[in-house]
C-alpha cells in the first residue's frame, strides 16, 4: 500500500479557525485511492509567512524524505501560501525527491499516474499564485486607503491624548534611575540596575538631568 501524509493548515490559532475538515476530506480521499495515511501533520500559521518560518510545513517535509513517502496530501493550493515563489519552492522541493504532491480542491496532482511530472502544474500554480498575491496586494491597499482617510477626517493615530505620562509621574516612578543618574552612573548601568531598556534611561537624563 502507497504511503501518503496530509499537510493541513488555517491562518489562525485557537478555536477560530480548524483544520478537522481538511484532515477528514483528505483522509477519505487517502480511503477510496489506497493510501494508508502514515502521519498527519496540522498548522496554525498565516499563509502569508516564509516557508522558513513555518515550522510545521518544515517537519512535514522532512519527514516525508526520511520516511520514503509516496504522496503529500494537501486540501488546497493556498495551504501551501499564498506566496509564489514560496509555493514554487516547496514544489521544486518535492519534484527533486519524487514526492509526489495531491491537491484536492484542484483536483491535481505533482506527477501523473505514469509516474511522469504534470506539465500543467507550474502553470496553474503560477497563475493560483499571482492571484493569491494580488489579493493581497489589494487588502494592504485598502488598509492603507482606509489609514490615509481616516487621518483626512481628523482621526488620531498613536497614542491617545493624556495617554503619556506627566513630568511628575515620570520622577516618582523612574525615581531609582534619576537617582542613578545624578549620582553620574552611566547610562548602560543604570538601565542594568534598575531593570530598564537603555533608551528610557537616556530620555530620562535628558528630562531631568
Amino acid at each position: 500500500m502507497k504511503k501518503a501524509v496530509i499537510y493541513a493548515r488555517v491562518s489562525s490559532e485557537g478555536d477560530r479557525q480548524s483544520t478537522e475538515r481538511q484532515v477528514r476530506d483528505l483522509c477519505d480521499y487517502a480511503i477510496r485511492n489506497g493510501y494508508e495515511i502514515v502521519h498527519t501533520f496540522e498548522e496554525h500559521v498565516s499563509g502569508a509567512k516564509k516557508n522558513e518560518d513555518r515550522p510545521v510545513l518544515k517537519e512535514c517535509l522532512e519527514f516525508c524524505g526520511e520516511q520514503g513517502i509516496d504522496c503529500l496530501l494537501v486540501s488546497e493550493l493556498s495551504r501551501l501560501g499564498r506566496n509564489v515563489d514560496e509555493v514554487l519552492a516547496t514544489v521544486r522541493f518535492c519534484k527533486d525527491r519524487n514526492l509526489n504532491i495531491f491537491f484536492q480542491k484542484e483536483n491535481l496532482t505533482l506527477f501523473l499516474p505514469d509516474g511522469t511530472k504534470n506539465p500543467f502544474l507550474n502553470i496553474l500554480i503560477s497563475v493560483l499564485g499571482t492571484c493569491a498575491e494580488m489579493e493581497r496586494e489589494n487588502i494592504q491597499f485598502r488598509l492603507q486607503s482606509g489609514r490615509k482617510r481616516y487621518i483626512e477626517n481628523s482621526g488620531r493615530i498613536g497614542r491617545k491624548k493624556g495617554s503619556t505620562k506627566s513630568k511628575e509621574k515620570k520622577e516618582q516612578e523612574y525615581s531609582k534611575v534619576i537617582k542613578e543618574l545624578r549620582r553620574g552612573t552611566s547610562v548602560r548601568r543604570t538601565a542594568k540596575l534598575c531593570d530598564v531598556s537603555v533608551s528610557t534611561v537616556q530620555g530620562l537624563r535628558g528630562e531631568f538631568c
